[in-house]
Order: C-alpha cells, then structure tokens, then sequence
C-alpha cells in the first residue's frame, strides 16, 4: 500500500459512532473519499478493541486506505495496523518507532506548539496534527490553534501537517489554504445525515488543489 498523506482523515470515534454501525459508517465515508482512518476508543474493554479495530482493518485493506489506531501501539502492531496516533502522554515517538518498524505511520498530536510539532518529527513522526482550530464538540476544552500556525509549520517541517477540532466543510478551505495536508474530522464527519456526501465535500477541496 503506497501512503499518500494527504485528504481527508476520518476519525472513528465510538463515543459517536454506535458499536453496531461502526463498520457502516466508516464504510460511507471511505465511499466518500477518506485517505487515512483513525480508531479511537477510549473504553476499558480490549477484547471490544481489539475486533472493532479488526473489522474496520479489513474495511480499510479492501480500499487500499490506512487504518491507524488511537493511543494503543500495543494494539496496532497485533492486528497489524498500518500505524498509530500519539498524544503527549502516550508511548515516546522513538519508542513506537523502535516497535513498529520504519514503514508505519506515526502521528503525533501538537496542539498549538511548533516545537513539539519539530521534536516530533526529529523523534520519527510521519506527520503532525494540530489543533483545535475551530469549536469542537468532541474536545470543547481543547487548546486552541490559530491557521496561521499551519501556514509558519510549512516552513519548518518536512512532514505531513493534519489539521482537527471543529472542522466543516465551510472553513475547511482557510485549513487547507493555510498549509493542512490532512483535515482530520469526527463530528463534521460521523453525525452527518449522509456521512458519504459529507466526505465527498471534504475530499474534493484536495482535488481541487490538483487543477
């Protein structure tokens, strides 16, 4: 599977998405045009982890998209995910570099802090998200980036830059515009009456880059 990071990343987030339409929905917004797809599940339950994270594994292979698993390095080198996404107080970059091998994806949470976005990226992280930049229901209290962020992170680093918290179709394009490679999405993504056309508006502002 050739990783271009770049379009939408559907984030599968179960305390949205119910157990029994996980698949289904992850399946629409694929349909739609997600490149990159993130599991995450913040419940105490591995074995629901574990086959969740398998099904939506083979969900992912059949579309030639990857699947990267929230927090859990543990997890993903199991069913052989094709990466994880750390936060601040997850496993070191290194360290899950070191476990899971060159050719994974690791993505690393930054926030509104370019210097961890370039410490980062010396630590081997294959892209960097930051955020959030807009009122977001999934993390309201989140730490609050400006775009122009995106746009000084261009200058300074060589990897992917995703952008998440409160995205929409309508301020999407000043994301983009501003340096975002990837527009992670949850909620303008998965609570969406047709979730398939939804992705399709998101995955056509990359396309439109390409004329």
């Amino acid at each position: 599977m050739t990783t271009v990071l770049q379009g939408l990343y559907a984030i599968a987030d179960t305390s949205l998405i119910p157990e029994e339409r996980l698949v289904e929905k992850v399946g629409l917004a694929l349909y739609g045009g997600a490149r990159l797809v993130q599991y995450r599940d913040k419940s105490n339950d591995p074995g629901q982890r574990e086959w969740q994270a398998v099904d939506l594994l083979h969900l992912c292979n059949s579309f030639r998209v990857p699947l990267l698993i929230n927090d859990d390095v543990e997890l993903a080198a199991r069913i052989g995910a094709a990466g994880v996404h750390l936060g601040q107080d997850d496993m070191p970059i290194a360290q899950a570099r070191a476990l899971l091998g060159p050719s994974v994806i690791i993505g690393a949470s930054c926030y509104d802090d370019l210097s961890l976005a370039l410490q980062a990226e010396r630590d081997g992280a294959s892209y960097v998200a930051f955020g959030r930049f807009f009122p977001s229901h999934t993390k309201p209290i989140a730490i609050q980036a400006n775009p122009e962020l995106l746009t000084e992170a261009k200058r300074y680093l060589h990897v992917p830059l995703a952008a998440i918290g409160g995205i929409t179709p309508d301020n999407a394009p000043l994301l983009v515009t501003s340096g975002a490679n990837l527009l992670a999405v949850v909620h303008g993504l998965f609570a969406q009456g047709d979730i398939c056309a939804a992705a399709t508006q998101f995955a056509r502002l990359f396309t439109k880059q390409k004329v």
